[in-house]
């Protein structure tokens, strides 16, 4: 049991680890001490019951769908290249209100939608946690919970480690010119992404 959840852990970690359109988010926030909390648990729950799911099965069914995972990935294209091109203009726009630690008023509903759909509209979050980890925990067999377990750990430690360790960075992030590179770099960030799954459709 210890050895699948250890697997399971490893396993997810090292997938989420790479930057993405949730990540960048959850750091954004993070430094903005903005409904961190509720954005952890939002990027935690949602990795889980993807997780969840994928080990019970859904991998099969979007493995034998195609189509509906090139229409995901056609939708998360579209979303992602609106949301780079929304952190190109608040670098370049609106730098003088993007002041670490302050928040900019966004209400709480507003940015759970956002961060929902950052989530559920990235492709990259079915083949990740649906079907790799979904496909992997098969080679436990009568051990697949306690694997799905640990990749939902690791999930949960790595979104508030995230969240909540932003602050570290809060020193470098608090003039203009560094929250304009740091907002840059999440909308180059994005639309690379984006360019990725283009070319893979």
């Amino acid at each position: 049991m210890m050895a699948a959840a250890g697997a399971g852990f490893a396993l997810s970690l090292s997938l989420i680890l790479a930057i993405g359109a949730q990540n960048s988010f959850v750091l954004r926030q993070g430094l903005r001490r903005e409904h961190v909390l509720a954005v952890c648990l939002v990027c935690a729950l949602s990795d889980s019951v993807l997780i969840l799911a994928g080990v019970e099965g859904l991998a099969v069914v979007i493995g034998s769908a195609p189509a509906l995972l090139r229409a995901i990935r056609l939708i998360g294209v579209l979303f992602l290249a609106v949301y780079g091109a929304r952190s190109f203009w608040r670098a370049w726009r609106h730098a003088d209100h993007l002041v670490p630690g302050t928040g900019d008023g966004k209400k709480l509903l507003p940015t759970l939608l956002l961060c929902l759909a950052l989530t559920w509209l990235n492709p990259h979050v079915y083949l990740d946690t649906v079907l790799l980890i979904g496909s992997i925990a098969q080679n436990y067999p009568g051990q697949e919970f306690p694997f799905a377990l640990g990749a939902m750990a690791a999930s949960w430690l790595f979104f508030f480690a995230l969240g909540y360790g932003a602050g570290l960075l809060r020193p470098i992030l608090a003039r203009k010119e560094a929250w304009q590179i740091f907002e840059t770099l999440i909308g180059v960030c994005m639309w690379v992404i984006a360019a990725s799954l283009l070319l893979e459709s």
